[in-house]
């Protein structure tokens, strides 16, 4: 299980959606500079983090290429499915493999 979000899902977006807004008003000479400047602003630990936030919500908007939140949590869930799914093949053949044994064995009178 993941560990909790140390920011809060409210802050994140209001970061993002400052990001979005000063880059389209053309506040800052880059995005970098205007993630760098709001990250500091919202008591953001790092630039980076932020950066993370901005390319995440522009892939599940569309605007980026990329697989969203949504594919990834499916992906995660499928792969948690296969894996528990194997385990139980295996368990079935290991069991079926005692039995046949059984069978094979000549009776005792």
């Amino acid at each position: 299980m993941a560990r909790p979000s140390k920011y809060p899902r409210e802050l994140r977006e209001r970061a993002v959606r400052a990001v979005a807004e000063s880059v389209s008003q053309g506040e800052y000479p880059s995005e970098f500079e205007a993630i760098r400047t709001i990250a500091g602003q919202l008591g953001i630990g790092s630039p980076e983090t932020l950066r993370k936030w901005v390319r995440r919500a522009e892939v599940d908007g569309g605007q980026r290429p990329g697989k969203t939140t949504e594919e990834l949590a499916e992906i995660r869930e499928l792969k948690k499915e296969v894996a528990e799914l194997r385990r139980a093949n295996q368990i079935l053949k290991s069991a079926s493999a005692f039995f046949a044994a059984e069978l094979d064995r000549p009776p005792r009178y």
